[in-house]
């Protein structure tokens, strides 16, 4: 690896920064507590120096993937501690990169100010939760503190498959296989459909991003497995809307009745700006009790943000109660809170309580 590559690399970390980008044409830029920051202590990049960086960063192999497809997804280690996944991709000045901090330490849902009530789903044997939320917002993180919290808690064999692989875990109670596409299987279908064979108790999906993972995963959920995965969707009613719009018209109504029957639960979060500095999560919370189960089976899924709002006592919170609470603690601004809500006269009513 170049060495400028390695000095930003640290910068990073020790600024506690999420994410690098290496442009042509500008000054390295950070991402931190999700805004963006020029490095203007450090050159303007010309696409020869951004080439040169990227390029140290991969073998023959992966170099000759990333110039057939223009770009490519890794993950790799700086050093015992220091973790980043990579996006290195072609852009009209010449290559660039992200690159996304992967802490070393999984927190538990505790320690990331999560919703408790993912303790009681994760204590499922059979089922799926969905972790659902824009890019940026902690998905992969919130999925590696529950796959490590049943790790600690009981003997189950895990399979996680991704692209690229995050989070490391050291097996516990629990065994864990992870695969990284393309390096352990070159597809995500193929991946998945022989996870079916490798005998697990847990099946954990990067991303579900198209009919056939989507379908899969139904499958594993009603044949007794706990299935944990993410979609970027922006609420729980929009995610089911996704998984059944996805796959083609002669299989949504067994989908739905898959999905009524196998759903644990969904969390649609977000990362917001806190006053004292960092982020904190701000999530809505799904729980498929009778009344979601029916509502996906008779395609009523408008209905379900009702059911949400009705279901306080249940454990269930829309986004917006959730970014009001968190103004009450005196943890986010009003600004943050009407910045990150999806239904600003739902918000303000909710403020008028």
């Amino acid at each position: 690896m170049e060495d400028k590559l390695k000095e930003l690399l640290y910068y990073i970390t020790k600024e506690q920064a999420s994410d690098l980008h290496i442009i042509p044409g500008s000054f390295p830029i950070m991402r931190k507590d999700g805004d963006l920051f020029p490095l203007a202590e450090f050159d303007i990049l010309t696409p020869d120096d951004t080439q040169r960086m990227l390029f140290s960063l991969i073998d023959k192999e992966r170099e000759n993937i990333l110039l057939g497809y223009k770009d490519l997804d890794f993950s790799f280690s700086l050093d015992e501690k220091t973790r980043f996944r990579v996006n290195i991709y072609l852009q009209v000045q010449g290559w660039a990169a992200a690159f996304r901090f992967i802490p070393n330490e999984i927190k538990s849902i505790e320690e990331l100010n999560l919703p408790p009530i993912l303790n009681e789903f994760i204590e499922r044997r059979q089922g799926f939760i969905l972790i659902t939320g824009p890019a940026g917002m902690g998905k992969s993180t919130t999925l590696a503190s529950l796959i490590d919290t049943i790790n600690h808690q009981r003997q189950a064999h895990i399979i996680t498959i991704e692209e690229p692989i995050e989070y490391l875990f050291v097996n516990d109670k629990s065994v864990i296989s992870q695969r990284e596409i393309p390096t352990h299987s070159p597809n995500w279908h193929r991946a998945l459909k022989a996870t079916l064979r490798e005998d697990p108790d847990i099946i954990m999906i990067g991303e579900l991003r198209d009919p056939e993972s989507i379908s899969i995963a139904l499958t594993a959920a009603e044949t007794g497995h706990l299935v944990l995965g993410t979609l970027h969707t922006n609420s729980a009613s929009q995610t089911i809307d996704r998984i059944v719009d996805i796959l083609p018209e002669n299989q949504k109504n067994q989908a739905r009745l898959q999905l009524a029957s196998t759903l644990i639960g969904v969390v649609s979060q977000r990362l917001v700006p806190r006053i004292r500095g960092g982020r904190v999560p701000a999530c809505e919370v799904l729980i498929a009790n009778n009344a979601v189960r029916n509502l996906i089976r008779e395609n009523k899924i408008y209905q379900i943000d009702n059911v949400i709002d009705t279901s306080l006592n249940e454990g269930m919170i829309s986004l917006e109660r959730s970014l009001v609470n968190l103004v009450h603690l005196g943890e986010i601004t009003l600004e943050k809170a009407i910045e990150f809500s999806l239904n600003l006269n739902k918000l303000k009513y909710l403020l008028e309580e």
